[in-house]
């Protein structure tokens, strides 16, 4: 890196103003260093203010082990993280802003007024209050000839800063309209950088609908199944939950949390069977001897609504993944309830998912998450290759890498 000037205290650059590159420059105005952050967007936190509407899921408080696994492969890497900033600990941060908490039913941590504004002014008060200098509307363009950061300004006119060290925490690439565009990918690559391919995660599918179920029924909550998907390695998943039929297949939380395994699934092998139990509460044999009995002239829209408890939905679908005959064999009728096999041919697109996956890779970096070739610049976030369910394990993830970040760069200047 380029050094800042003569002036005693280094200065760090922070690129990203979502939770990991604020956490970085609270730890790094904390140890006494001079901070600027920089964003591309009018204000910063703006995906946190986003991930906040409907309840502010901060973290979960399910134990070590298990929450660790979240991460799956990524689980060794990112455990180190969360050895140094773990859920609890981050409960305890937010309550030093004077935010309290609660644990839901599903273990699931929020504030207690559900919102994550109040979270925000009050770290941004603490951030300013600690010299942290913001500097939005700046959109980062790699370095210069001379090693200089370079940036474009609100008035479109291009900015050279010299700094002594580099956080970057750019996101990954889904929100494009909130900042995390991916566009800093090609930047790390012509550093020859390792990045893997940024994908969907958190997602929704696509399916082959027919007119009928897309014109009738997309929009409509498929409530109360079991998801069940073998993957690749012949591991089996299976959760219970609602998920919302769309226009062009399935997305809901009973998606996005099957959407890895699902998601490389259809890279391997095209597309991916998921299999939906309509009705989880009753067995086979329940469904089968019900189903079997004499119509007495009802149709079976009837029969399925009365004698199986399945809503219109739940019957369109039967119909468009059964053959007649299946529909009218009272056994293959049942064993399709209980298990009725859906194609899943693709993910929707990047942008729209709620996260990403993939990044820099984690042998570009030491364990102070510094990159091997540019000595000095640090990543943190959803911009390393990492990947993790909603539920609170997204955010905890970004906030531990930026205090990581954060500690190295303290680290590494002192050495």
């Amino acid at each position: 890196m380029t050094p800042s000037s003569s002036c005693s205290r280094p200065l760090v650059a922070v690129i990203g103003g979502g939770p990991a590159g604020l956490m970085a420059a609270e730890q790094l105005a904390q140890a006494g260093l001079r901070v600027a952050l920089y964003d591309a967007m009018p204000s910063v936190g703006r995906k946190f203010l986003l991930a906040g509407v409907g309840g502010m899921n901060i973290t979960h408080s399910e134990p070590a082990e298990a929450f660790v696994g979240r991460y799956r492969e990524a689980a060794p890497w990112v455990g180190e993280w969360l050895r140094q900033l773990d859920g609890p600990a981050l409960r305890d941060w937010i309550h030093g802003l004077g935010i309290e908490t609660f644990v839901g039913s599903s273990g699931r941590v929020f504030p207690t007024d559900m919102k994550a504004a109040p979270l925000l002014r009050a770290w941004l008060k603490r951030l300013r209050d600690s010299g942290v200098q913001f500097h939005t509307r700046h959109r980062w363009q790699g370095w210069d000839a001379r090693q200089q950061l370079s940036f474009i300004t609100p008035d479109g006119r291009p900015r050279q800063v010299n700094a002594d060290a580099v956080v970057l925490a750019l996101g990954g690439g889904s929100w494009a309209r909130l900042g995390s565009d991916g566009s800093w990918t090609a930047l790390l690559r012509e550093r020859g950088i390792a990045v893997r391919e940024l994908l969907p995660t958190n997602c929704g599918f696509t399916a082959n609908w027919s007119q009928y179920l897309r014109q009738r029924f997309a929009g409509q909550p498929l409530k109360q199944v079991i998801a069940r998907f073998t993957d690749l390695d012949g591991q089996p998943h299976e959760r219970r939950g609602e998920c919302i039929l769309t226009e062009q297949g399935l997305e809901g939380s009973l998606i996005y949390a099957l959407s890895a395994p699902l998601r490389e699934q259809i890279q391997r092998q095209g597309h991916a069977v998921l299999q939906l139990d309509l009705a989880p509460d009753r067995s086979h044999a329940q469904l089968a001897a019900l189903l079997a009995q004499p119509r007495k002239g009802q149709s079976l829209g009837n029969i399925l609504r009365k004698r199986a408890g399945l809503d219109a939905l739940k019957s369109a679908l039967l119909h468009e993944c059964l053959d007649k005959s299946q529909l009218t064999d009272a056994e293959q009728l049942a064993g399709g309830i209980k298990a009725l096999s859906v194609r899943l041919l693709g993910t929707r697109p990047l942008d729209e998912a709620i996260s990403s996956a993939g990044g820099v890779m984690a042998q570009a970096l030491d364990q102070r998450l510094m990159l091997r070739q540019l000595p000095g610049v640090f990543c943190a976030g959803e911009m390393l290759d990492w990947e993790a369910p909603t539920g609170g394990y997204l955010l905890t993830a970004c906030f531990a890498s930026g205090l990581v970040a954060a500690r190295g760069v303290v680290d590494w200047l002192g050495s």
